[in-house]
């Protein structure tokens, strides 16, 4: 009678086991793999959109700088408020496929992606906070801005248009 009553325990056992795991890995997948930099310490520089061929009137953003894989993954993760003249930017070594996401950001961006001719290739606007659709460049980019969401609209900001900026610092 023992040796039934455990048999059929099983499944049940099993879907509890199931149930589990799943829970563990949703926990593991919402943290942050190492501890939050406060942005104060990233490294800072100026950075201008230019319409065109033209040099008026440019667009002019002061940026923090992802310049590590940490900083990169932490982004603008917890962040409550971006002022519209602010963004933080992604720069990568070489052209290459970016994807990015709205894991644990709770505010509204526009994703600019910077191509290789340093000219905005591709603009995704109102990325949805808290989201964890990727959202994928359409061909390798040098650089991927994330400014307020609605700044790229508000701005006139079109593919085609060239980014600038300074050098970073501290």
């Amino acid at each position: 009678m023992l040796k039934n009553t455990l048999a059929a325990g099983r499944p049940l056992f099993a879907a509890l086991c199931a149930v589990i795991l799943m829970l563990a890995a949703v926990t593991v997948g919402y943290t942050q793999s190492g501890p939050l930099e406060d942005l104060a310490n990233f490294p800072r520089a100026t950075l201008q959109i230019l319409h065109g061929k033209s040099k008026k009137d440019p667009r002019t953003f002061t940026i923090w700088i992802a310049d590590s894989p940490a900083r990169q993954e932490q982004g603008l993760m917890f962040v409550r408020d971006l002022p519209a003249s602010q963004g933080m930017l992604f720069p990568q070594a070489k052209p290459r496929p970016m994807s990015m996401w709205m894991k644990n950001t709770y505010i509204e961006l526009d994703m600019v992606f910077v191509g290789e001719k340093g000219e905005i290739d591709q603009i995704i606007e109102h990325a949805k906070p808290l989201s964890l659709e990727t959202l994928t460049a359409t061909k390798p980019v040098t650089a991927v801005l994330e400014i307020k969401g609605g700044e790229a609209a508000r701005l006139g900001l079109k593919e085609g248009d060239r980014v600038e900026w300074t050098p970073a610092s501290q």
